[in-house]
């Protein structure tokens, strides 16, 4: 009954969502006991045990202890009493994701991580995988799953290796229903309001990713988030409704970007491999915009352009360059990026000279030996 009521909230409209979402009657449950192993319950969490043992083996798996620990700790703000069950893995893959299955196992991938401005907008993606752990949203669907023969292909969801085809293609027929999105999101910021989190954050999520996929010619293709969970107007409008009668909260912006710091730029060499230029420019924009002093954000932004090499963009990749360069502190990449840029315009003088720069930077680089032969 109060799952109807509750279903019934959000299908009412955001006006009205907003009003319930300060005298809701919603509860956290208890605790989950551990099924029966000869139930057919027992046998799903069986399984997904199995698949936590593979994933804490896993080479994608970031061995950071703090970043663990920091992770840990907000998902144990959020899940309450439930926190002695919930296990977070951060995941070094480089798209915008996080789930959860029914055994308590949850995954960040480092590609949230370095989309989401501060704490209290990660808290928002982490509540809401919490509010599907506690409806037993992933336990009705892999149920669901079984039941048409199909358990095998959602299971290799829940992995790393192969994950973003499989998620791109499966989505449609293995993603939450619409109201159980709905109620995620309402139960996430619950838990965010309760843990003293700025919910006003939530729906600036949702913003960036719409801007990103605007910016991507097919956004199911390029990202698992945007198959599973389409960023759309309604939801964030829906999120920004929710929040609008909270006056603030814990936002925690410095306190990510320390726990982030030196892994920031592993992320960012991993989000230019992924090749999608035009979301990886919306996001350098954001990020540059936010920390415009960052001679490291603006070689990755000119190494983007200059890859993608389309109208202007070698022209626009020489202009970070050398804003960086008059910043200072930039990394020994970009000598390598501007030897090649010249090099494509026929400037041998000034590619030499940024080559040589590069290998006196980076003496013991893998491609030093090459760079040295372009000389």
């Amino acid at each position: 009954m109060k799952r109807r009521r509750l279903l019934a909230a959000l299908g009412a409209g955001c006006a009205h969502c907003a009003a319930q979402a300060q005298g809701s009657t919603w509860l956290a449950p208890s605790r989950f006991s551990k099924p029966e192993p000869g139930s057919d319950e027992g046998g799903l969490w069986a399984m997904m045990d199995r698949e936590e043992t593979r994933l804490r083996r896993s080479p994608f798996v970031l061995r950071d202890a703090p970043l663990r620990d920091y992770l840990q700790d907000m998902a144990c703000k959020l899940g309450g009493e439930h926190c002695a069950d919930v296990r977070v893995y951060p995941v070094r893959t480089p798209f915008f994701n996080a789930s959860m299955a029914p055994n308590g196992m949850m995954q960040i991938w480092s590609g949230l991580l370095l989309r989401v401005d501060n704490e209290a907008q990660l808290a928002a993606v982490v509540g809401h995988e919490i509010g599907h752990y506690m409806q037993r949203h992933t336990l009705e669907r892999l149920r669901d799953v079984k039941a048409r023969s199909a358990f095998g292909m959602f299971m290799g969801m829940f992995g790393v290796v192969g994950l973003v085809g499989q998620m791109a293609s499966l989505a449609g027929a293995f993603g939450f229903s619409r109201d159980q999105e709905r109620e995620a999101d309402r139960i996430g910021l619950e838990l965010m309001r309760k843990a003293g989190y700025d919910t006003r954050e939530a729906s600036k999520v949702w913003e960036h990713l719409r801007a990103e996929a605007a910016a991507a010619h097919e956004p199911a293709k390029s990202s698992p988030m945007f198959a599973t969970h389409p960023p759309s107007d309604e939801r964030s409008a829906t999120l920004a409704q929710l929040a609008m009668a909270d006056s603030g909260g814990f936002v925690g912006a410095a306190e990510l970007s320390g726990r982030l710091a030196g892994l920031q730029q592993m992320m960012l060499e991993d989000e230019l491999r992924r090749g999608q230029h035009g979301e990886t420019l919306v996001l350098l924009d954001r990020l540059i915009a936010r920390s415009p002093q960052r001679s490291d954000l603006l070689y990755f932004r000119g190494e983007t352009r200059r890859q993608r090499a389309t109208g202007d963009d070698t022209d626009r990749a020489l202009q970070d360059f050398e804003q960086a360069l008059q910043l200072g502190q930039e990394p020994a990449q970009l000598h390598r990026a501007l030897g090649y840029l010249y090099q494509a315009r026929e400037q041998p003088q000034r590619a030499r000279q940024a080559f040589g720069r590069y290998v006196e930077l980076a003496p013991e680089a893998a491609d030093a030996a090459l760079i040295k032969s372009f000389l």
